[in-house]
This record gives C-alpha cells, sequence and structure tokens, in this order.
C-alpha cells in the first residue's frame, strides 16, 4: 500500500502514551536518565518504549494529534524510537460553541480537515459518541476512532483492534 493510500494514526500523548494511572513501572529508580530524558519532562518516565517499535510495523502514516505538537518529536518520539512524525497543528476556533453544542472533543473538526478524506485512526482517550456521530457523517473516508482508558495508556491488545482495522481497510 503507497504512502498516500496508507490511513493517518492521529496518536495523542497525555493518556495514550503517557498513562495518568501511576507508574508504568518502565521507569528506573536508582539509573541514570537515558540521553534523552535528562532533564527533560518527569512525565516521560511513564512512557513504554515498547510502543515505538508497536507503532512503527503498523502499516499507517503516523501524525502527531497531541498539544505537545511539536514538542513530541523532540521528547516523546525519541524515547519510543520513533522518526521523527507530522504534527497537527491546532487552529484557534472561534466557533468551539459550536464543539459544545454537539458534544465534540475540540480536535474533532480539525481532524477530519486534515485527514482530507483520507481514512483514519485516531487514538485518544477523549473520544466520544458525539465525536463518533460527527466524523461518520462529515468524514467521507473510513474513520476508526479509538478511545484508550488514561490511567492505563495504550496497551498491546489495543493493536490487535488498530491491525484488523488497518487489514479491512486494504482489502477495501
Amino acid at each position: 500500500m503507497d504512502r498516500l493510500h496508507r490511513p493517518l494514526l492521529f496518536l495523542d500523548v497525555d493518556g495514550p502514551l503517557i498513562p495518568f494511572g501511576g507508574a508504568s513501572g518502565h521507569e528506573s529508580d536508582s539509573s541514570p536518565l537515558p540521553a534523552w530524558q535528562d532533564g527533560a519532562n518527569p512525565l516521560l518516565a511513564h512512557l513504554d518504549p515498547g510502543l515505538g517499535p508497536l507503532l512503527s510495523t503498523l502499516a499507517c502514516e503516523l501524525v502527531w494529534a497531541t498539544t505537545w505538537m511539536h514538542e513530541a518529536n523532540h521528547s516523546v518520539g525519541p524515547a519510543l524510537g520513533l522518526p521523527t512524525l507530522a504534527v497537527v497543528d491546532w487552529p484557534e476556533r472561534p466557533d468551539d460553541r459550536i464543539d459544545e453544542w454537539f458534544g465534540l472533543h475540540w480536535k474533532t473538526r480539525t481532524l477530519i480537515e486534515w485527514a482530507a478524506g483520507r481514512s483514519f485512526i485516531w487514538i485518544d482517550d477523549e473520544i466520544g459518541d458525539g465525536d463518533r456521530e460527527w466524523v461518520s457523517a462529515h468524514h467521507g473516508g473510513r474513520a476508526l476512532l479509538h478511545r484508550v482508558d488514561p490511567r492505563m495508556g495504550l496497551q498491546r491488545n489495543d493493536f490487535a483492534t488498530i491491525v484488523e482495522w488497518i487489514d479491512a481497510s486494504a482489502d477495501r
């Protein structure tokens, strides 16, 4: 599948990659910090470095869809062994009351615009039914909105759902 036909994977950081449920068990109490983490945000210690290779093997184009924005390429990406990724820049939305009215996450409409009809996966911990309905009604391509439990973060079993969806997209 060539790059233009591969689905996008919009990836949030806080919640999916940095769980809010406490220590992930991947940080070391006595070892010096890795070079990428020296002096970095202490939340980065909650990253599971095993997620990087799993994300890298997915047949999709990874895109940061996070308030970390370009900082994700400097801090999160290296910790996971990811290359520099495209970043969704969040516009100021003077009409954000529309989002509230429809029960949308503030990212939803921007991600649909960014996808521009391409199939996409959105991994986030704040996706709701309003987002699913809006994407279904306003996006021409296929979409998987995959909600992650922010206390646990993205787990290896989440990848089975994602891979199944990507495989089904390739068959179309």
